[in-house]
Order: C-alpha cells, then sequence, then structure tokens
C-alpha cells in the first residue's frame, strides 16, 4: 500500500513493536481497528487512533518521541496524546479502569463514565502481515452508535453509519461460521 495509508500502515507497525517491546498494552481503535478485524482497507483514514492504559502511555509517547515523532501540545494530556510525524498523525487516548477492573474514561469532564465492558477483550486483527491488539468488535458498534449520544457536540458521520454495517456484516457473517469474535 503507498501513500499516507500505507505510511499509516508502517505506523501501527512502529506502534505495536515498540509497545511489545516497552510491555506496554495498546488497542487500536477507530477505523483501522475495524480494518483490522476486517483483513481490508476499507477506506483513507485521517489518523491512527489508540487506547493506551491512562500509567503506561507516558513511556509509550516518549518512545514515539525518540524514534522522530513529535507530541504535539493539544489536547489535554490526561486525555490523550497526539503525535505527527511527516503526514501521518496518531492519537494515544488514556483509558482507566475502575475498582472492578472496568475501562473507564480517566480523566476530564466525562472522568469515571464507563467504556464498553468488553472493549479490550477482543482478538487481536490482522491486516498486511502485522498482527495488531483492537477494540473488540461489539465495542467498536457500540462506540460508532454511541459517540454522538455520549457526546451531542459530535455529530453523526456517514463514514461511522458505512463503517457500523460493515462490521455488524462481518460479525454476523462470522457468527454464522461459527467463529467466536471475543475471547472465551
Amino acid at each position: 500500500m503507498a501513500g499516507t495509508g500505507g505510511r499509516q500502515l508502517a505506523a501501527v507497525a512502529e506502534v505495536v513493536g515498540l509497545a511489545r517491546g516497552l510491555g506496554v498494552a495498546v488497542w487500536l481503535r477507530g477505523g483501522w481497528a475495524m480494518d483490522f478485524y476486517l483483513g481490508a482497507v476499507t477506506r483513507a483514514h485521517v489518523d491512527v487512533d489508540w487506547f493506551v492504559r491512562e500509567g503506561e502511555v507516558v513511556r509509550l509517547a516518549e518512545a514515539l518521541v525518540a524514534a522522530g515523532w513529535v507530541l504535539l501540545p493539544e489536547p489535554p494530556h490526561d486525555r490523550q496524546m497526539d503525535l505527527v510525524k511527516g503526514d501521518v498523525e496518531q492519537s494515544l487516548t488514556l483509558v482507566g479502569h475502575d475498582e472492578a477492573g472496568r475501562p473507564v474514561v480517566p480523566a476530564g469532564p466525562w472522568a469515571g463514565e464507563p467504556w464498553p465492558e468488553a472493549m479490550l477483550d477482543g482478538p487481536p486483527g490482522t491486516l498486511a502481515g502485522i498482527t495488531c491488539p483492537i477494540v473488540g468488535v461489539e465495542a467498536q458498534i457500540e462506540i460508532k452508535r454511541m459517540l454522538p449520544v455520549w457526546n451531542p457536540a459530535l455529530a453523526r458521520r456517514p463514514k461511522d453509519a458505512a463503517d457500523i454495517a460493515r462490521l455488524e456484516a462481518a460479525l454476523e457473517a462470522r457468527r454464522q461460521d461459527g467463529r467466536t469474535t471475543h475471547k472465551s
């Protein structure tokens, strides 16, 4: 894959390798998570989005900066860290956990609000020879469906409706084939 998409895929491989070497857990989210679940690139992506545990994100961000990424000053780093290298942008969204171990928003106006419970329990996805932890498919669907409800300032986007339809169709096909979508 050439162009920005190829450089974004290379960035995914870079983050996976750095995270593995540091012992940092990461989960690909957003459009690239869908593509890794489906095993094919479905559309162009603006950036690469990740979930990273709040206590591990600084180590990963420091490793990315050492590898040539530039850490941007916004948004607030207690919620998300955005990095750029050339024409590729990545965001490391922090995920916290409540007393029961469920994923929650760690800071900001929605601190303590739950993410989908099984969000981080899905199997990895594979694309272009890269295997990567991804947000579970059911959680991907829920997040894309609910984000404008959780935050009314975010408009519903046509690409989210298309992504939901793709994910639901693939999930149904896998269920009919008897394949599981999450850890047993």
